[in-house]
């Protein structure tokens, strides 16, 4: 016997039933984007390795440690995406976007490649919804992608959320800040796991989020970086704050919010479920003022968020949010005979031409077998259709709910169904 082949991974495989859940999740993801303003934007699963490079950052866990590359037949270096932002950015200066009417918004519903060790929550093939919002840097902008979120979260009827904001400031107050948690961390170096080690070196911020537990105790102590802003940042996080009281929408101010990609500048922003475990961030997003110039277009301040699709699943799941409807044919018949089938695919399709759902046997089942499947797949009313059935143009019509059955004219089966 050859040898199984098995899926990769870190990747899923999804069946009717959890697809018809996630299909809940993107169309109401669409509706509430709509409402907002936002229109989808498509982009390539793969790019070329220096866009993610330049647009995440060389000294990220993302870039340094987590994707997946590869070379093609002219030697040129790819990469399936990591994240949706940088490809976002790259489609706007390429399609010359620039010029739209601003603030440019999008969304996406994508999949993305991270090589991380696997667990509830997280994958090495994962799926996101995520906006970008570019064209303004009023912190009423932050605000309002916030509030995008917010009304998913409410409308998936996801419970024990709560939203975490902060503010890591910009590139004139970032420096004093970076300086004031290199001293801090300094002081306790040989406590440090060796990735914050490693970070303290590259990425101090990043120990701030470190999920061991002696670095997390030992950050607890750090400076803040609301401590640390310059006068702009700290009116525009002020400014943000007024904006989502105004909404109606709770926070906490988290200081150890800091995202793990280079580009974010001031706001970031996590919404945490507490009913899920330790991958708790179901949504995580921030603003991002010079990630356009970075990639080589104009100044466009940005902000945006991603939401992974299998975390929204698991909150759902916990709240009890979870209920999808499975479709179930109205209409189930039971052939008896080769003229029977022809006459039974006959009715289906011209029942599915006028949109109802209906099924007949297509695998020359035994009655017996084929009425246990009807009750298996819930059809609401079955037909047996035999010979004697086809002669006198007459069957009777079960209502599997009640186990009531009626006569009716065979050739008017297609009217009465309609109106059931």
């Amino acid at each position: 016997m050859a040898q199984k082949i098995q899926k990769p991974r870190g990747t899923m495989d999804i069946f009717p039933r959890e697809a018809l859940l996630w299909q809940k999740i993107e169309n109401e993801a669409k509706k509430v984007a709509k409402l907002y303003g936002f229109g989808e934007v498509r982009t390539p699963t793969f790019e070329e390795l220096a866009l993610f490079k330049r647009g995440v950052g060389e000294v990220t866990d993302v870039v340094q440690k987590e994707m997946y590359t590869f070379e093609d037949r002219e030697g040129r270096t790819f990469a399936l995406r990591p994240e949706g932002t940088a490809s976002v950015v790259r489609a706007i200066l390429e399609n010359g976007k620039t010029g739209d009417a601003m603030p440019l918004r999008y969304f996406y519903l994508i999949n993305c490649f991270r090589y991380e060790k696997p667990q509830a929550g997280r994958s090495r093939e994962f799926f996101q919804f995520g906006t970008e919002m570019f064209g303004t840097q009023d912190a009423s902008a932050d605000a309002t992608v916030i509030s995008l979120a917010n009304s998913l979260i409410n409308s998936l009827g996801i419970k024990d959320t709560t939203l975490h904001i902060n503010s890591i400031g910009c590139p004139a107050c970032r420096p004093q800040y970076r300086a004031a948690l290199v001293e801090y961390f300094s002081a306790r170096h040989d406590e440090l796991c060796p990735t914050c080690q490693e970070r303290l070196k590259t990425n101090p911020l990043r120990v701030l989020d470190c999920k061991s537990p002696i670095c997390s105790e030992i950050a607890k102590g750090a400076p803040k970086t609301t401590e640390h802003l310059c006068p702009e940042c700290s009116e525009h996080f002020e400014d943000l704050k007024s904006y989502l009281s105004a909404q109606n929408i709770d926070f906490v101010v988290d200081p150890h919010i800091v995202r793990g990609l280079d580009y974010y500048t001031k706001t970031v922003f996590e919404f945490i479920c507490t009913s899920i475990g330790a991958q708790s961030t179901i949504c995580g997003g921030g603003r991002y003022d010079g990630l356009m110039e970075q990639l080589g277009g104009p100044s466009l301040p940005g902000i945006g968020f991603g939401m992974g699709i299998t975390r929204l699943i698991l909150a759902m799941q916990a709240s009890g949010a979870d209920a999808v409807d499975e479709s179930a044919p109205v209409l189930y018949i039971a052939p008896m005979g080769k003229a029977s089938r022809t006459k039974s695919l006959e009715i289906v399709s011209q029942l599915r031409a006028r949109g109802i759902y209906a099924e007949c046997d297509i695998c020359a089942r035994s009655l017996k077998a084929q009425m246990k499947y009807a009750d298996k797949i819930g059809a609401k009313y079955t037909l047996i259709l035999g010979d004697s059935e086809l002669e006198s143009g007459k069957a009777q019509l079960k209502n599997m709910a009640e186990s009531s059955q009626e006569e009716i004219e065979i050739n008017n089966i297609c009217d009465i169904i309609a109106c059931k």
